[in-house]
């Protein structure tokens, strides 16, 4: 059937438009995004998704269909985060991969007569949406691979990235939008990241962060607060690690061995894990911890203090609560690692080295982001910046534009 017929019977029949999501499948930031918007646009579209890893249950568990394609990811170690080397060893399985994403992609998005492909941060459906005519729409936070703090101090390394930096956004602008799921310049918490790349520069658009707006009622907050045993008037830390397993488990030991300590905090963890138990654990008589969390959005909301890693997403749903935080990036993770810097920056919260992080370092950073008024009205003046952004808004409207 030829495109002309198939476009005649959808106008006549009526069929939904339909959406192809693609999130790239390590963490959970890129995949909770895309649900956002597949779920604001609401069941007037018909939206498929495709990815791999942790990914896949909770784009499942949120209710829609998706695909599994071969994952193309870095190796990470639960002792020093993103490791170079074996990531390097990688590469010949990262091609292969990355050639059968392609080609699942392709015969999918064909089958599904997809009329627009949104992916977050991952290329092979843009390149197969480019082979067959179908308009695309990248969300991106991360231009640029920047390398670890270490190689970043040699000359020939910075080339490097910035060589790297032009050919993916020669392969990014295949796309008809690059959206940035951030605030503009000077406020951009992936400026690392973003700032700086010639070839995408005139077809970067910055959307606002891609996170759900603040709609939390007052008597919600108090629900919660009564069924977990909260007390409003005494701190609350937020601990919600997320990003690769393997590096969540050990620094929640550490986090969780520090609030010990400190039992005049009440502290929440969360492991972030779609498939883990939904029923809090309690630790110590000030702890409880989740495998998965399904009261997040109230305790960022309840919450004085946040502790997360470095994620985007997660740095742009505490900035739109309005709370401080403290970063503890994964080792060599150079895009965390920008982003916890610009938090430094802004003044909005503390940056932890995560090389060696031990106890003594999580108690001193919390005691000074509770004890001091700085980084909660900085957050509030950035949350107040924020507001005047809608990203899920923003992006659903320029991608009801291709349907």
């Amino acid at each position: 059937m030829s495109d002309k017929l198939l476009w005649l019977l959808w106008h006549f029949v009526n069929i939904p438009s339909r959406i192809y999501f693609a999130p790239y499948g390590v963490g959970l930031g890129h995949a909770s995004r895309l649900v956002s918007i597949a779920s604001y646009l609401g069941k007037n579209y018909l939206s498929r998704f495709s990815s791999y890893g942790e990914a896949v249950p909770y784009i499942r568990m949120s209710g829609y269909d998706c695909s599994i394609v071969p994952p193309v990811e870095f190796v990470w170690s639960s002792e020093s985060g993103f490791s170079v080397k074996r990531s390097l060893a990688q590469l010949p399985l990262w091609l292969s991969n990355f050639s059968k994403q392609m080609l699942l992609e392709t015969k999918t998005m064909s089958r599904f007569v997809s009329n627009v492909v949104v992916s977050d941060s991952r290329l092979s459906p843009i390149l197969s949406a480019r082979i067959l005519s179908i308009p695309s729409i990248v969300i991106l936070n991360q231009i640029k691979l920047l390398l670890s703090p270490r190689l970043r101090q040699f000359w020939g390394a910075r080339v490097f990235e910035k060589l790297t930096g032009e050919i993916m956004g020669l392969f990014w602008s295949n796309s008809d939008r690059i959206l940035v799921p951030d605030l503009p310049p000077p406020y951009t918490i992936s400026e690392h990241n973003i700032w700086d790349c010639d070839v995408t520069s005139r077809k970067v658009e910055y959307v606002g962060f891609v996170v759900p707006l603040n709609n939390i009622h007052v008597d919600d907050m108090t629900k919660v607060a009564n069924e977990v045993g909260l007390v409003r008037s005494k701190p609350i830390v937020f601990i919600h690690i997320s990003g690769p397993k393997q590096t969540r488990l050990s620094l929640l030991s550490t986090i969780i061995e520090s609030a010990k300590s400190m039992p005049q905090i009440q502290w929440i963890a969360s492991e972030g894990r779609p498939d883990g138990s939904t029923s809090p654990v309690r630790m110590a008589p000030n702890i409880l911890y989740y495998e998965w969390c399904p009261i997040k959005d109230e305790l960022f909301a309840l919450s004085d203090l946040v502790i997360i890693r470095g994620g985007h997403t997660v740095i742009s749903q505490a900035i739109m609560y309005g709370k401080p935080i403290i970063t503890i990036p994964i080792q060599n993770h150079g895009e965390q690692l920008g982003n916890s810097e610009k938090v430094e920056k802004l003044k909005i919260g503390i940056k932890l080295d995560p090389n060696n992080i031990q106890k003594e370092q999580i108690v001193a950073a919390v005691n000074t982001a509770l004890g001091t008024n700085q980084y909660t009205d900085n957050s509030q003046r950035l949350k107040s910046i924020a507001d005047k952004f809608n990203g899920i808004d923003k992006i659903s409207e320029i991608i009801r534009q291709y349907v």
